[in-house]
């Protein structure tokens, strides 16, 4: 990679990770349940799918430590270690994987070459899936809930919100993959 593609990517990850961020600034909580609505899965879904699997993948890992080591940066402007603990502790596990596996499906934009609709939507999908696994087993951990209770309270309200977000996942890949791709990596760039 060139040094001046590699100062891009380090740009682009630190303005990943810093969108992350302010995304979880804005949680809206939900009646009955410890997990707030926010932003910020989204948003670490998203950073895969535009910058693949090794950039994407540091960026939310960067977001993530930045939050544990203390930065108000989790959800609801919250921060510190215990974060890992609370009953929310597992999606934040799930973002850097989410984030990894999105970028693994759609693999690293690159310049001209367009990315079907379907491996679009199905790397959405599955890095909202796979997403909500640790956080179900830890909170089914934390709070000595069983599967169906737990998805009652961790899954089933934010579904179509999370469709949504699913939706505009898509949407914003399919739109600004080729410009993250000529930006960031550049034409003659090779492969992470």
């Amino acid at each position: 990679m060139k040094k001046e593609n590699l100062s891009k990517s380090i740009v682009f990850v630190a303005l990943f990770a810093a969108i992350s961020a302010i995304s979880g600034f804005l949680a809206v909580p939900v009646p009955g349940t410890p997990v707030p609505i926010v932003l910020q899965n989204m948003m670490v879904v998203l950073s895969g799918m535009l910058l693949g699997p090794v950039l994407g993948t540091l960026s939310t890992l960067l977001f993530v430590v930045a939050g544990i080591l203390g930065l108000p940066i989790l959800s609801g402007g919250t921060g510190g270690f215990a974060k890992l603990m609370s009953p929310t502790g597992g999606f934040i596990v799930g973002y850097v994987i989410s984030s990894l596996v999105a970028g693994l499906i759609l693999g690293r934009p690159m310049y001209g070459k367009k990315v079907s609709i379907v491996k679009t939507i199905v790397a959405a999908f599955t890095g909202f899936v796979v997403m909500y696994i640790p956080g179900i087993l830890h909170f089914m951990n934390i709070m000595d809930a069983d599967l169906k209770e737990s998805l009652m309270l961790c899954i089933l309200p934010y579904l179509p919100g999370d469709l949504l977000k699913l939706i505009l996942c898509v949407l914003l890949s399919v739109a600004l993959r080729s410009s993250v791709a000529s930006f960031v990596f550049g034409d003659d760039a090779e492969d992470d």
